[in-house]
């Protein structure tokens, strides 16, 4: 299958460094950015995954933070987060797309490069940040990952929601008699209330996920913890976190916040587990009340929805998950996304005497593709940082050359040395279309002194 018109694009997928790539454990949004590189690759695209050393690809791994800084208490992070973020950056010029997961941050950035960036914006920390959003809201694309968690300040360019690998999830039509809770151990997250749904119908509840809030987990989950009816399982690696969800009656998710996704939900219904969650956020854009599982306002109408779990086919929570959050879709969406952004953002250049675009650059390299109009041409010019080799693909033109003039037709070279004086006019009737190849140790646009020119330029 051809994308982006049967041309080949580079994408830079910047990874969040928390956690590596896949995480070993916890870490959501690595997860997802795994997934969808791993997708991109299996389709043929040319990804570059910028993430922790430690990180597993099949794509073409760059990294400087040798471990995830959650792993490392020693590591500055700031300052690993600037590395990471101006590798980037400082290699935008090889690549057609930025997809930036990392937050607010490397948006700082996006003003500095002509490489198009997109952000899926898979949570904000605090309203706080968005003056940093609002500032780059023309300047890059936005992708939201669900429709419930768009700010109305921002503009969007699609919503996609997550996938995930399915057939990785093991379902079970004959559960165990245990609740679930499978999440950060935070006040958000509802652990408390989860822990009063279990204690009034008299289930076990077994929870899994790190102590993000040590004082609340002190105070409102560690009494209730007997190992009996209330079990901590901790922090757990992927495949436990399988065997317990696929095991679950049910999973609790008593959120006290407007949540963007919900990633443990979906996997939970693709184990055909179905799900009891307050009705927030994204919620209703994952569960199918009645069908899937349950959306409630209260403790009291989750104690409700215990007692009706009997009529939900675990068999149609899979299906559900199957249809509309498969890896393949979500890879579908994102390139849709890529293919809007680039037409958005066509590569060529409008200058006066026509167009260029780059079609590749590596360090100490460019190719260009130059078109020059009928009876127009470049300035009479010369660079201080770079050789030029040109290739006539068509067209009719005549080459200024350190006072020499030159008719040249298609399949004729031209070479130009450092800081050789040249200019080349359209002389026929059709676009003069060439190759560019520039080599030397400064490649910017800016290292053009301009001795004449019919267009007014300095």
């Amino acid at each position: 299958m051809n994308y982006f018109g049967g041309i080949s694009i580079r994408i830079a997928m910047l990874s969040p460094i928390a956690w590596s790539t896949p995480p070993k454990k916890y870490g959501p949004w690595e997860s997802i950015v795994s997934l969808l590189t791993e997708g991109l690759v299996k389709r043929g695209i040319d990804v570059t995954l910028f993430a922790t050393a430690d990180s597993h690809t099949t794509a073409k791994l760059h990294a400087v933070c040798p471990i995830p800084y959650e792993e490392d208490k020693d590591m500055i992070i700031k300052v690993y987060e600037g590395l990471h973020i101006s590798e980037v950056f400082e290699r935008a010029e090889e690549f057609d797309i930025i997809h930036n997961h990392f937050d607010y941050l490397p948006l700082t950035y996006s003003a500095l490069v002509d490489t198009p960036v997109v952000t899926t914006i898979h949570g904000i920390s605090s309203w706080k940040i968005l003056p940093v959003y609002k500032k780059y809201n023309n300047r890059t694309f936005y992708v939201s990952i669900s429709d419930a968690y768009r700010c109305c300040d921002l503009d969007y360019i699609a919503t996609v929601r997550h996938g995930i690998d399915i057939q990785s999830f093991h379902f079970n039509e004959n559960p165990q008699d245990y609740l679930l809770f499978l999440s950060r151990l935070h006040k958000d997250k509802g652990a408390k209330e989860a822990i009063e749904v279990a204690k009034k119908t008299g289930r076990k509840l077994r929870m899994v996920g790190f102590i993000a809030d040590q004082a609340y987990f002190e105070k409102e989950i560690q009494p209730y913890i007997d190992n009996e009816q209330i079990i901590y399982e901790g922090h757990v690696d992927p495949e436990f976190k399988k065997e317990l969800l696929s095991n679950a009656y049910a999973l609790l998710h008593m959120i006290n916040y407007e949540e963007a996704f919900g990633l443990g939900v979906v996997e939970a219904m693709a184990s055909g587990t179905p799900v009891i969650a307050m009705n927030r956020g994204s919620m209703p854009e994952l569960i199918r009340d009645g069908e899937t599982g349950f959306l409630v306002n209260s403790v009291d109408e989750a104690v409700e929805a215990v007692q009706k779990l009997g009529s939900i086919s675990r068999k149609h929570c899979r299906e559900s998950v199957e249809k509309r959050f498969s890896v393949d879709r979500m890879v579908d969406d994102y390139i849709k996304v890529y293919e809007t952004i680039l037409e958005k953002c066509k590569r060529e250049e409008k200058r006066p005497w026509g167009f260029y675009e780059v079609l590749m650059q590596k360090p100490g390299y460019k190719v260009k593709s130059l078109t020059v109009l009928p009876q127009n041409e470049i300035s009479l010019q010369r660079h201080s940082h770079r050789s030029e080799h040109w290739y006539i693909i068509s067209g009719e033109g005549l080459v200024t050359k350190n006072g020499s003039k030159f008719r040249v037709l298609p399949g004729d070279s031209v070479d130009l040395p450092v800081k050789g004086i040249h200019r080349v006019t359209n002389i026929g009737g059709q676009n003069l279309v060439f190759i560019e190849i520039s080599r030397g140790d400064y490649l910017g646009e800016d290292d053009i002194e301009r001795l004449e020119d019919r267009y007014g330029r300095a």
